[in-house]
């Protein structure tokens, strides 16, 4: 009897050889897993006129847990992100990614382990843009109680559960002050409820300056979704690239 359902969503570009080693270790390492795989993204669209069909969610759904490799994003116009409508699609409020050095990768830093808890479900990501005057475009950025209390808590229970010290939420309430100081005061909140994990917070800017030049100085970092992906995807390179760091979307269902 298979002991695990998933869902395989090679992806494009570097997409089907990143999933095809991941598939390859989990089966040296024994895992018993009947692979349900789906194409998504530009190949998608050529099979079956969707980026992303309803028979992928279907199977995400059924399965909860899915392996999926890099989807090219076209820039400026085709269509919409694959990575954002699984997010909103399944409620994948938490973007988890750990940051840790790797034995015989040579990088300026040694030693580092960091996690980027990112938001996933809104901030300039909600993709509500519209055009006011020809040549002018308006982009909204929303931010909400309910979807930064929940980021902060998952940031918060991750430290807890796996003995990190300390919490740093990243903005830039000093210029966007309802929309970032929202999201900071939400993370003060919740920060009341874990007196034992420190509780601290950087202007974006300043910490990326940070990141490069003092990496060990940061533990758990929490970020809004525009901040985050740009912080994780720096934090990557710190420990030598993309290839070398795992990244989960996760929802509650």
């Amino acid at each position: 009897m298979v002991q695990h359902k998933i869902t395989l969503l090679p992806g494009d570009g570097i997409g089907p050889e990143v999933t095809a080693s991941v598939v390859s270790i989990l089966e040296c390492a024994g895992v018993d897993i009947e692979w349900e795989k789906y194409f998504v993204g530009s190949e998608a669209i050529s099979r079956f006129g969707d980026p992303l069909p309803p028979e992928v969610l279907e199977s995400i759904l059924r399965n909860k847990v899915a392996l999926k490799g890099p989807v090219t994003t076209p820039v400026g116009t085709g269509f919409s992100s694959i990575n954002v409508r699984l997010r909103k699609a399944l409620d994948l409020y938490a973007n988890l990614r750990p940051v840790k050095s790797m034995p015989n990768v040579l990088t300026r830093f040694e030693n580092i382990d960091l996690i980027v808890v990112r938001e996933n479900t809104e901030d300039l990501y909600s993709g509500l843009e519209h055009e006011v005057v020809p040549g002018v475009v308006e982009s909204l950025k929303i931010i909400t109680e309910r979807a930064s209390t929940r980021i902060a808590r998952f940031a918060f229970e991750y430290a807890r559960t796996h003995a990190r010290k300390r919490v740093t939420a990243v903005h830039k309430a000093n210029i966007m002050k309802m929309s970032d100081g929202l999201f900071l005061q939400c993370f003060r909140n919740v920060a009341k409820d874990y007196p034992n994990i420190e509780a601290d917070d950087r202007i974006i800017d300043n910490l990326c300056m940070q990141l490069v030049v003092d990496p060990n100085q940061f533990d758990v970092l929490l970020l809004e979704n525009l901040y985050g992906d740009i912080v994780s995807d720096l934090a990557a390179g710190l420990v030598g690239g993309l290839g070398v760091v795992a990244g989960a979307n996760i929802g509650e269902a």
